[in-house]
């Protein structure tokens, strides 16, 4: 059986007693209440002032009130212990709106102990883990554990159980324009499409394709040929402007080849006939960026 993927997040929280503040007093006899559950007044609980969702559907809470009324609560929310009966929500806040729609008085909760930064962490995974956000709301999710949690991309793939890359292309999302964003938010393109389109490099052209791909209900595998095609076309040389290229000397091959070993990659080299040029130095990846980076810096 697979383990979930939680790292240092809910699971592990609710897995240490010395985080249930319900196990302070008892006595040494008493039977452990690590996982219990208890009966909290709602007018004593607080929203999540670290919550990533920023859209509840009316809707689907209404429905999840109708089945409260119905069943009652199936999966106790978690709460934060903030000082004599006050309460703060570590994660369950459709649960917790459902129930205050359903005219409960009272919800059942694991109740433990958090700081700001591990509340926060503990919400953004349990909500990455458990809720259907939408793309962008998980780019935000993933780019405020790296700026507020300060941990890396390959910490975060470990604390969510996702591949670095796919880390990657969900914060490559929050590089694209207000409107492409909002459209990816109300659905009107797939994540794969929004990937296409990360590969685009002017903000107009993303925009442009973004609604002929809602206007035509163009496939991804279409919108891929799409950025493919604007890609080359802008890395055409433009023949009026450009200089013809003259062969290298011998003093630019040495220079060209010195640089080539110093960095590591084969550099490509072009003068023109008035002197002027151009050297390209090529790179497969971020680690080999540091590397040429720190060559050139040494």
């Amino acid at each position: 059986m697979k383990k979930p993927a939680l790292g240092r997040g809910l699971s592990a929280l609710l897995e240490d007693e010395k985080t249930d503040p319900t196990e302070k007093g008892k006595g040494s006899g008493s039977s452990s209440t690590v996982g219990s559950i208890s009966e909290i007044p709602i007018k004593n609980i607080e929203a999540n002032p670290f919550q990533p969702r920023t859209h509840f559907e009316e809707q689907e809470l209404e429905e999840l009130a109708q089945s409260i009324k119905e069943l009652g609560i199936i999966q106790p929310v978690t709460l934060r212990k903030l000082g004599y009966e006050k309460f703060q929500l570590i994660s369950g806040e459709r649960r917790f709106r459902a129930s205050q729609m359903a005219g409960l008085d009272k919800i059942p909760a694991y109740i433990r102990i958090a700081n700001d930064q591990s509340m926060l962490e503990m919400a953004l995974v349990e909500n990455i883990q458990r809720s259907n956000l939408d793309a962008i709301e998980v780019a935000i999710s993933y780019q405020r554990l790296i700026d507020e949690c300060s941990i890396t991309q390959e910490e975060l793939s470990k604390r969510v159980g996702k591949k670095r890359s796919t880390i990657t292309n969900y914060l490559r999302l929050l590089k694209l324009p207000a409107e492409v964003q909002a459209g990816i938010r109300e659905r009107l393109i797939a994540m794969g499409h929004a990937r296409a389109l990360v590969n685009i490099e002017d903000p107009r052209e993303q925009i442009k394709v973004f609604k002929q791909i809602v206007k035509d209900q163009l496939s991804v595998r279409k919108v891929e040929e799409i950025s493919k095609g604007l890609k080359e076309s802008s890395e055409k040389p433009k023949s009026t402007t450009d200089k013809k290229s003259f062969p290298l000397s011998l003093t630019d091959k040495k220079l060209k080849a010195e640089l080539s070993d110093l960095l590591n990659v084969n550099v490509r080299f072009q003068r023109n006939d008035v002197d002027k040029g151009k050297i390209v130095i090529p790179f497969d990846s971020e680690e080999e960026l540091s590397h040429i980076l720190n060559s050139l810096k040494s």
